[in-house]
């Protein structure tokens, strides 16, 4: 009978909130989908912090310094909207450490130039867009709610990447070269960030009954693909795809076979990147250790 009510609400597109009853699957699903989304931004954090000293001017590194910043800040509303489902942060910080959760492939990349942070605010944050855009309607009303405002931080971030990669791109020979280069790098991660096929995804059929997810991995993959080919020939440079073409029937592009054995092996910890990025958020979890005990021992004392 619960799950009949809960599921009449669903339908009738009213949120879900944390003292509302829940099915435990519904509540198991979004803690493993916002933990992850949440490491995500706190381990994206470490590519583009590693160019905060190398930017090109200060302007650059002031948008570089701000975008970081808010990826600290969305990593901090997701925590506090997966803490409203029972969960702490330090269990959602222990599952990370030992592997029991997973974060966005992506971050297991190296940025080896420049031009690597405007394929990351480009490419990366555009699909994370396109993602996030959809979870503005989620059915969970504290993750909704945190979307509407990463969603506007992000498009920030996305048009910062894309001014990078445009200025490369109509710079010089060597300019353009670099911007090119990290397209064909961040290209093929960038669109297997939406996860497998729906055919091989098997928590799909559950997220869009109950409107946790509003479309599935692969309408959001295309929907990334189709808006970001046009600005690629827009500053002139080409997508790595040789199967790439537009599909006059479906209005929209076809593409190449993705990597499923790279998409998996870099999901599974054996990424360029993997534990080096693991290890050092273990380590400044730890070095931090003192600053928590720290303010916990001050709170508690204001409250005694």
């Amino acid at each position: 009978m619960q799950e009949q009510l809960f599921q009449k609400k669903i339908d009738a597109e009213q949120k879900i909130e944390p003292k509302d009853w829940m099915p435990d699957g519904y509540r198991s699903h979004l803690i493993r989908q916002i933990s992850q989304h949440a490491h995500s931004e706190i381990i994206g954090m470490q590519p583009e912090g590693n160019w905060i000293t190398r930017a090109p001017s200060l302007r650059a590194k002031m948008i570089l310094l701000a975008k970081v910043q808010d990826e600290a800040g969305h990593g901090l509303y997701l925590y506090s909207a997966c803490e409203t489902l029972g969960i702490s942060r330090d269990e959602l910080n222990s599952q990370l450490h030992q592997g029991k959760a997973k974060y966005s492939s992506i971050f297991n990349y190296p940025t080896l130039s420049w031009a690597d942070m405007g394929a990351i605010g480009w490419l990366v944050d555009g699909a994370a867009i396109v993602n996030q855009v959809s979870l503005q309607k989620t059915s969970y009303g504290p993750y909704s709610r945190g979307m509407v405002k990463i969603c506007k931080e992000e498009s920030f971030h996305q048009r910062q990447g894309y001014e990078i990669m445009s200025e490369m791109a109509n710079g010089t020979k060597e300019q353009k070269e670099m911007a090119q280069d990290a397209l064909n790098r961040f290209w093929w991660p960038s669109i297997m960030m939406f996860g497998p096929h729906d055919s091989d995804s098997p928590r799909t059929g559950n997220a869009m009954k109950w409107k946790i997810k509003r479309k599935t991995n692969d309408e959001l993959r295309q929907d990334f693909i189709d808006k970001t080919v046009a600005q690629a020939e827009l500053i002139g440079l080409k997508i790595p795809d040789p199967d790439l073409k537009w599909n006059e029937e479906r209005s929209s592009y076809d593409f190449g076979e993705i990597n499923w054995d790279e998409f998996w092996g870099v999901v599974n910890g054996n990424g360029p990147c993997n534990e080096q990025r693991l290890n050092h958020h273990i380590k400044a979890h730890e070095d931090g250790e003192w600053v928590r005990k720290a303010a916990k021992a001050y709170a508690e004392k204001q409250n005694s």
